[in-house]
């Protein structure tokens, strides 16, 4: 029997032999840059004329590797092979299909910092945020392997005399993942290998800014053992494969994290029914969020500054949970813009493979020229009292951005910026803030900061988010501790990294026998 479910500890960077581990892993990693990667298709290694560079937000002269494309003609071998796959994967037990994501887990802790220093090169994260990314993708193969054993074990149901009656969960069959570029190891990991140890195969079409990664956690997976054709590697343009693969009637599922307007497209095109398609293709989907941490007159100063720093500007801002609107009650309203401003002016904005980086750049020029427009619209909108410049040229760096008195249906409280832009807003009351907090059409995190309970309760019950976070910042969800996923426009509150989430990846089967 495996020991109980702990989250892998975070590395302190304050110890030199860390600092110096992570260094080496980082020359290490800078000497395989710019090679190439192929698809994966059941057993075959495909180089494809079509090819794309991955660069190095922090530098982009630097090419972190050069990937092969994949067209609709490769995307239906995929498929089929996948098809294939599951025959066999499907039948494998699931205490050992959970033994394969103990063996990844095992050989991505032995090489923990290489993976961070990837991490660093290609998505731009500094050493805390790539070493957590890679501590969360070692907690979800960890959490779903030990989940998916509590599945597998006979399950309660009421005894009826005379019958032996079991409940069991079994695959759905032909899956597609499409994991973000912002958490590109972690969520990753967990949405692919959650549906493969519920039994299922998948073809994995990564992000294409931070392919490179997923095609080294390919290879772990290989190392790992996992068998030809569960994991099909399948980069490409989401213009290029994705409505194919969305709507191929062998695909049962569709697991996402990304934007609003792709996720309802998917949403949209798996609802239609296909020739030869025997069922009703399940969407999983993660969709994002703008979030709010509510600060009452009565709070902590210090701790809701320190909370709203971190949550808006950690990664640039390029998480779904990031803090984009700060609602502060009037009475403390002008304190807490200081005490934010004060800490954010300490935040180094550098090249993440710089330890001393707080702040690294933002994930490539599309994502660059819209956070700026976004910047353009906040002076219209507000005062910006920090930031509003961009940084060195040699990346897409941009100061962490704040802006004061913005009005609660402004542009740049209402629409997902995805950057270092953070907005102010007054509120009269808390009533008022909590009316302000639930006025976009998402609903992933929110945070309130305050001394009175019967605040606290209220939220409780009226803050319309998926996850809500009390006296502490509203990111850093844990795997087994904080399962993640939002309401409304945030996607289908899939609640990633808990107890329910594979059962998203499985149908539940009873059998019953009279005697």
């Amino acid at each position: 029997m495996r020991e109980p479910f702990q989250n892998e500890p975070f590395t302190d960077f304050n110890v030199t032999d860390h600092i110096n581990d992570f260094q080496e892993a980082l020359r290490k990693v800078e000497l395989e840059l710019g090679r190439e990667y192929m698809l994966k298709i059941g057993a075959d290694r495909i180089e494809t004329i079509q090819k794309r560079k991955s660069i190095n937000p922090s530098n982009v002269k630097q090419i972190v590797g050069i990937v092969s494309q994949a067209d609709t003609n490769f995307a239906h071998k995929a498929v089929l092979a996948a098809a294939a796959a599951f025959e066999d994967w499907k039948k494998v037990a699931p205490p050992a299909r959970a033994r394969v994501l103990y063996k990844a887990a095992a050989l991505l802790r032995r090489r923990k910092h290489e993976f961070s220093a990837w991490l660093v090169y290609e998505a731009g994260k500094s050493w805390a945020e790539a070493d957590g990314d890679t501590a969360e993708a070692i907690d979800f193969l960890e959490f779903y392997g030990r989940e998916m054993e509590r599945l597998s074990e006979r399950q309660p149901l009421v005894p009826l005399t005379g019958e032996d009656n079991e409940l069991v969960y079994i695959p759905l069959g032909v899956g597609v993942i499409i994991p973000p570029w912002n958490f590109p190891l972690a969520i990753l990991a967990g949405m692919t290998m959650a549906a493969v140890v519920a039994g299922n195969t998948v073809v994995l079409k990564p992000a294409s800014a931070t392919a490179v990664i997923a095609a080294k956690f390919i290879e772990l997976l290989e190392a790992a053992g996992l068998p030809d054709g569960v994991v099909n590697f399948l980069p490409g343009a989401g213009s290029e494969v994705g409505d194919f693969l969305v709507e191929h009637p062998l695909t049962r599922f569709i697991c996402f994290t990304g934007s609003r307007e792709i996720g309802l497209r998917i949403n949209e095109k798996a609802s239609i029914s296909q020739q030869d398609q025997r069922w009703i293709k399940r969407i999983v989907a993660e969709m994002g969020g703008k979030d709010t941490i509510i600060v009452d007159e009565d709070a902590d100063l210090d701790l809701a500054a320190d909370a709203i720093t971190a949550s808006a500007f950690g990664y640039a801002g390029q998480k779904c949970s990031a803090c984009s609107r700060a609602v502060v009650h009037e009475l403390v309203y002008e304190e807490v813009i200081e005490k934010v401003v004060e800490r954010t002016k300490q935040l180094k904005l550098g090249k993440a493979n710089e330890q001393s980086t707080d702040v690294g750049p933002v994930i490539d020029e599309r994502a660059y020229m819209s956070i700026l427009k976004y910047i353009e619209v906040g002076r219209s909108e507000g005062v910006i009292v920090h930031g509003g410049i961009i940084g060195d040229s040699s990346g897409y760096f941009i100061e962490p951005t704040i802006v004061r008195d913005v009005a609660p249906y402004a542009r740049i409280s209402q629409e997902e910026i995805f950057g270092p832009v953070l907005a102010f807003i007054k509120a009269d009351n808390f009533d008022a803030a909590l009316d302000i907090a639930n006025n976009t059409e998402y609903g992933l995190t929110g945070a309130v900061i305050s001394r009175n309970r019967s605040r606290l309760e209220q939220a409780r019950e009226q803050f319309h988010v998926g996850n809500l976070y009390l006296n502490r910042k509203c990111t850093g969800a844990l795997v087994g501790v904080h399962p993640f996923g939002g309401f409304n426009m945030s996607g289908t509150d899939s609640k990633a990294g808990g107890r329910d989430y594979l059962l998203l990846f499985t149908q539940a089967k009873v059998v019953s026998e009279r005697f």
